[in-house]
């Protein structure tokens, strides 16, 4: 099948198109040309490559235009954040493609309720971006005509970038804490949740969902570590990684939010807020897909990049990268 690719050089199309190519695809990515894959591959020397602004061609109408003269039996779109961006999109794909794909996000859910929390269960978003993410849902699933299917990740992670960390934030200066064996101070007890999860796994939702096109059109589908983990787990398991015995101390929000900036602090209170813990039970009922990777492994080979990449200051480097 001829197969298009929005945004495919980014972390989930650096794994899912060496995939579909090596699978006999005929793939096309679309991107701006700004960055390359974080995975070498001889695959992407068999890849047409279109350069294009989704911005600033969505601003003057002709995005989906652009996309459908492509000409794609399938179309996978990795890099859709507004409503009217899917809408331009979808219109212009309506019974002109086999099937449309679309990243979507765990946090349309909002706040878990239920754990681990079904497809099925109600949305309650908030924030911009999962109001923004619920919408598209709305309408792609919604749509008549529009064959499609959403694909929800969690925190995707993997070699080439940095994790959201043990304190729910991006700061890479918790890594190296937890290495060397030093104090980390979590907010409240550290028992509020993160879900992530491998582009690898992320890439082969994608995939099981392609090749059950029967089952998946019309349906939403998570891509996550089967289970979720605790700060504080999650910060036991980094610290004993580096050989180290987890140090950890807590302090209530409101203190502990005064320890770091202003932005590390709204990034940690969106992940505390939501705590998701998404089931991978559908994924598996009905594409057959199980994740390979565990929510620690999954961190561990992105933090491993980290070291081989001189990214972190740590005073041993672990020899067992399991």
């Amino acid at each position: 099948m001829r197969i298009a690719v929005i945004g495919g050089t980014g972390h989930i199309g650096s794994y899912l198109v060496p995939e579909l190519v090596q699978a006999g695809h005929q793939v096309v990515v679309l991107s701006r040309g700004e960055r390359t894959p974080y995975r070498a591959s001889s695959a992407w020397n068999r890849v047409e490559r279109v350069q294009v602004d989704r911005d600033a061609e969505d601003a003057a109408g002709t995005f989906g235009v652009r996309v459908r003269g492509l000409g794609a039996d399938v179309v996978i779109d990795l890099i859709c954040f507004t409503e009217e961006s899917a809408r331009q999109l979808g219109e212009a794909l309506r019974g002109q493609v086999r099937h449309l794909l679309h990243c979507g996000t765990i946090w349309v859910h909002g706040p878990s309720a239920l754990v681990p929390t079904p497809e099925e269960a109600v949305t309650v978003p908030f924030g911009e971006y999962g109001i923004a993410k619920a919408a598209i849902e709305r309408y792609l699933l919604g749509t008549d005509g529009l064959p499609a299917t959403v694909i929800r990740p969690g925190h995707i992670t993997g070699p080439g970038w940095a994790p959201i960390n043990p304190a729910g934030h991006v700061d890479l200066g918790v890594f190296e804490t937890l290495a060397n064996g030093n104090e980390l101070v979590l907010p409240n007890l550290g028992l509020e949740t993160v879900q992530h999860v491998h582009a690898a796994d992320v890439a082969g939702v994608f995939l099981a969902a392609l090749a059950n096109r029967s089952v998946a059109i019309g349906e939403s589908f998570h891509a996550v570590a089967a289970g979720a983990m605790t700060l504080r787990g999650y910060a036991e398991g980094v610290a004993r990684w580096f050989g180290q015995e987890p140090q950890l101390s807590f302090l209530p929000w409101e203190e502990w939010r005064k320890t770091v900036s202003d932005s590390d602090a709204a990034i940690t209170l969106d992940h505390l807020s939501h705590s998701p813990h998404c089931s991978m039970e559908k994924a598996a009922r009905l594409l057959g897909f199980r994740p390979s990777y565990s929510a620690l492994a999954a961190t561990l080979d992105a933090v491993a990049w980290l070291v081989d990449n001189g990214k972190l200051t740590v005073g041993s480097v672990p020899t067992d990268r399991t």
